[in-house]
Formats: structure tokens, C-alpha cells, sequence
């Protein structure tokens, strides 16, 4: 059987390569993605995809809680996890079932998240 794919969509390089390395460690196949645009355009190109991990600070048209959002709406069966280390009031606005891990966040916090969500 074939490991989930999980997206990650970071903007800030290091902490994509933790979170990434984290993930590939726990034997997950990993897609990047640094801007929400460019998420939405691997959720088309990859339906493999099962889990989203996405900060909220995000470049581009919108941020990691819109892009929650609309995956919430248009892939109900993808888990979603959003992050933030400033905007923790973003956490009552997320959809019902989005999870939301606030900053600093470690990369076996994320694995044990998308583990019970994914399983």
C-alpha cells in the first residue's frame, strides 16, 4: 500500500524542511507548495493528496485560512491543519474539522495530528 500524501504550504524554507523532513521520516510522500495558489494547483494535479499542513501567512490572491476554507469546501475528504504563530484567533474562524496548531510546533506534534486523522 502506498504511504498519504501530504501537502505542505509554507512560505519560510526552513521550516518547510523540518515539517517536510518530519513527515518523509514518519514514511509520508511529501508535495511543497509556498504560496495557497500554488496549493490549489497541486490538490488539481495530485488527487492523491490526503492531508494539508499550511501556515496562515501565506504570499499571494489568499492566505492559508481562505485556503482552508476552500478545501474544506471543494476536497471534504483531504484533513487539514492550519498554523499560525500570530494569528491564533484564526483557530475560531477555521471550518468545523479543519485542526489548528499554533507556534512553535513540533514536527512529532504534526505527525501525531495527521496520524489520527489520515489513518
Amino acid at each position: 500500500m502506498k504511504p498519504p500524501t501530504i501537502l505542505i504550504v509554507e512560505d519560510q524554507q526552513l521550516l518547510l524542511m523540518h515539517v517536510q523532513f518530519a513527515f518523509e521520516d514518519a514514511g509520508y510522500v511529501v508535495i511543497q507548495a509556498d504560496s495557497a495558489d500554488q496549493a490549489l494547483l497541486a490538490l488539481d494535479r495530485h488527487p492523491e493528496i490526503r492531508a494539508i499542513f499550511t501556515d496562515v501567512a501565506m504570499p499571494g490572491s489568499i492566505d492559508g485560512a481562505a485556503l482552508a476554507a476552500r478545501v474544506h469546501q471543494t476536497h471534504p475528504h483531504v484533513t487539514i491543519i492550519v498554523t499560525s504563530g500570530e494569528q491564533l484567533h484564526v483557530a475560531d474562524e477555521l471550518p468545523d474539522g479543519v485542526l489548528f496548531v499554533p507556534k512553535p510546533y513540533t514536527g512529532h506534534d504534526i505527525i501525531r495530528l495527521i496520524g489520527e486523522s489520515v489513518a
